[in-house]
């Protein structure tokens, strides 16, 4: 609400981009509680004790609202800014049973004085002040379990249609300078990360490389919260003949390395690419404008092999 003095505060979120597929195991609410501005109502004949009441909204249905979670809380008892989070799984589980109430899901958030049990306004204790910068809005995270591997591909593309960007995959126009200091960035990541080189390194062995993956630089820090830099590695070097038993050969990857050892020209060398990948959990804002958390596999090279 609005009003400084609104008796209550409403949360409303768009639940259409949760997978119909996915098994949602949880959900929080969680709501930034700053320290009041107006101190004169912490020292009120309302006192500092007070409960934290969090239910469902009413609907246009007649519906009441159903009480979710509930806690004490003391005005006094926080030094900084801090996160109140409310257990919503209920609600979430029991909207997405029933299809046909909508992909809206509505909170109110009411705050009673335990010494006269009146309702206490809640953006004057803390609670969603006026214009919050996009790192102090009210966060639904909902947990999910799902049995396919997830595809940041896909969330990179829904974000370009949600952004109406250009796609940002594509390698920059050299006639244009949108953005020097990024091209460089780039230009900077892509001479790290390696590639064919000449002489000596060249001819190196089939090993894990450093590759340090900025996703700031790439210009996803707009829609990715956490992590924003991880490390990658790449795989880079020779497969020649003898293959090592470390690097795990294949049959077919050991014929072709002899075959090329016999004849380079007839028979192009087996390639040194990822053997074993790790997964990363990824926190970033889906194209429907929610917090999501997920975890996404082959992100990182672990050992590398001849294929």
């Amino acid at each position: 609400d609005a009003s400084p003095s609104a008796p209550e505060q409403r949360y409303l979120f768009d639940i259409s981009s949760l997978s119909e597929t996915e098994e949602v195991t949880g959900a929080e609410l969680r709501v930034l509680r700053a320290l009041p501005e107006n101190r004169s109502l912490v020292l009120s004949p309302e006192g500092t004790f007070h409960h934290l009441l969090l239910s469902t909204c009413p609907s246009l249905g007649g519906e009441e609202p159903r009480l979710l979670d509930s806690r004490a809380a003391d005005s006094l008892d926080a030094g900084s800014s801090r996160w109140e989070v409310f257990d919503v799984w209920e609600a979430l589980r029991d909207r997405r049973e029933r299809s046909s109430s909508g992909k809206l899901l509505c909170f109110q958030l009411k705050i009673v004085s335990d010494q006269s049990g009146r309702l206490l306004p809640p953006r004057q204790l803390g609670f969603s002040k006026p214009r919050p910068q996009p790192h102090e809005r009210a966060l639904l995270v909902a947990f999910s379990r799902t049995q396919r591997k997830e595809n940041l591909f896909k969330e990179i593309r829904d974000k370009i249609k949600a952004l109406g960007t250009p796609p940002f995959l594509e390698p920059p126009d050299p006639g244009q300078e949108a953005n020097p200091k990024r091209r460089k960035r780039r230009t900077t990541i892509a001479a790290r990360s390696g590639g064919r080189g000449h002489g000596k390194k060249a001819k190196t062995r089939c090993s894990r490389k450093p590759l340090h993956v900025n996703f700031k630089e790439l210009g996803w820090d707009d829609w990715i919260i956490a992590p924003l830099d991880y490390e990658a590695y790449h795989c880079e070097g020779v497969c020649d003949f003898p293959l090592r038993s470390h690097l795990e050969p294949t049959n077919h990857a050991i014929i072709q390395t002899l075959m090329n050892s016999m004849d380079p020209e007839s028979t192009p060398p087996s390639c040194c690419v990822p053997s074993k990948l790790s997964p990363i959990s990824i926190l970033y804002i889906d194209s429907g404008n929610n917090v999501v958390y997920k975890q996404y596999e082959d992100m990182v090279v672990e050992t590398c092999g001849c294929r």
